[in-house]
């Protein structure tokens, strides 16, 4: 059945593990914000500033996110207000109300702290978007460290981001464990040779779940926790 989840693949050899590296958008947070703010927010502002029928706004809306799709662009509010000419930071915290926690992630994150993991956020997010998220939930105090992509100048789908973040942060990839929502981010660090990998199975709490059979998937983070018989 579609989403249900296999406890037995679940199961992690926290012994072997020392640093977990959390994607943001999709992992940590609820991708309902990001989604709703591109495909229904960003639209309507964009018909209104460019008096377009709200349809023709949204397919040129597509076509310009279609190019930059991949790429550090994607994810910089700097080039969607240069782009759009729209200020998208402000509009943002217009929708900020939609920026939820996912489930269970102030316990996993509290977990991994009294286990001893070093907990570091690596994610495509513009530092804008970050600092928007930081205000409005409270996964930062629960973070060690945090890592965008824009620090690094490559998003987190090219292999070489990964080579680049040890830079920054020093971790093996023997002992590192990788969770995020995207099937590229996840087969880029697959390729550099990060050992464990987690997917999530409904990033998005609006929406179906959306699993693949490449890499196992997460519904829960109280599935994985490491306690201390696990150690």
């Amino acid at each position: 059945m579609k989403g249900l989840v296999n406890m037995n693949t679940l199961q992690l050899p926290w012994a072997e593990i020392d640093t977990v590296l959390l994607d943001m958008d999709g992992t940590l947070l609820d991708l309902n914000f990001d989604t709703h703010f591109w495909l229904e927010h960003v639209p309507v502002r964009y018909a209104e500033a460019n008096k377009l029928p709200l349809e023709l706004a949204r397919e040129k809306l597509m076509q310009l996110y279609h190019k930059a799709e991949g790429t550090l662009e994607w994810y910089c509010v700097d080039y969607w207000t240069d782009q759009l000419k729209l200020d998208i930071e402000v509009l943002k915290q217009e929708v900020d109300h939609l920026i939820l926690v996912r489930p269970d992630v102030l316990d996993f994150l509290q977990a991994l702290n009294i286990a001893g993991k070093h907990r570091v956020l690596v994610t495509n997010a513009h530092g804008k978007s970050l600092s928007l998220k930081m205000k409005k939930t409270p996964i930062g105090a629960h973070l060690d460290k945090i890592i965008t992509a824009h620090d690094i100048g490559l998003p987190k789908e090219d292999v070489n981001f990964w080579e680049k973040l040890q830079d920054v942060q020093t971790f093996s990839a023997s002992s590192t464990l990788l969770i995020d929502d995207s099937f590229n981010v996840l087969k880029s660090a697959e390729q550099f040779g990060i050992k464990y990998l987690r997917a999530i199975l409904q990033p998005n709490s609006k929406m179906d779940p959306d699993p693949h059979d490449r890499y196992i998937h997460i519904d829960r983070f109280a599935d994985i926790m490491p306690f201390a018989e696990t150690l």
